[in-house]
């Protein structure tokens, strides 16, 4: 059983358990073996990730495999399937309820595609308000791209850059200075 899952149910077992105290106090017994169990259950996924990170040459080993890396991805992939097929329900992202609900849960929404005309509109937008603005910070994309040359932080350079350039302007130079980001499978 993956390590985050253990700590969960360990997790959720004792908030329970503090919840309900006076109910449990004489099942306490009960109580303090559950808690047992499920940290005997964390223990034992922990003791074998240890074993397989010192299977693998240890932390070192582990990294030149991308073993944590492996593992965070394997994580995630499992947490967004079971949020996209709904076994994991969240609220504002996969569940929604309307304004006047009575308890019921809506999982079907009906997306509003852009006509023609709203597309063409909001280029020209685009294309106005570069026009209009790109004149008063003629360095600020130059800036933008020397601190992410440097390995600095761009977040200052960032903040004055989306003053006058739109996020395709922007998204472009800081391609040209550090290119595609692609996920290492």
């Amino acid at each position: 059983m993956p390590l985050r899952r253990s700590t969960t149910l360990l997790l959720l077992a004792s908030k329970r358990a503090r919840r309900s105290w006076r109910k449990l106090l004489p099942l306490a017994a009960c109580v303090s073996f559950d808690v047992e169990y499920l940290t005997d259950l964390v223990e034992e996924a922990v003791y074998k990730e240890f074993e397989a990170i010192s299977d693998g040459g240890g932390v070192l080993g582990a990294m030149d495999t991308m073993y944590q890396r492996g593992k965070i991805q394997e994580e995630s992939l499992y947490y967004e399937h079971k949020k996209h097929d709904g076994s994991l329900p969240l609220v504002g992202v996969n569940t929604f309820l309307p304004k006047e609900h009575g308890g019921d849960i809506v999982t079907e929404i009906e997306l509003i595609r852009s006509t023609e005309e709203e597309k063409g509109q909001q280029i020209a937008n685009v294309a106005g308000y570069q026009g209009n603005r790109n004149g008063y910070a003629a360095e600020g994309l130059r800036a933008l791209q020397a601190r992410a040359r440097e390995r600095r932080n761009v977040f200052e350079s960032l903040m004055e850059a989306v003053k006058t350039h739109s996020l395709g302007q922007i998204s472009h130079a800081l391609y040209e200075v550090g290119g595609e980001y692609r996920r290492n499978m």
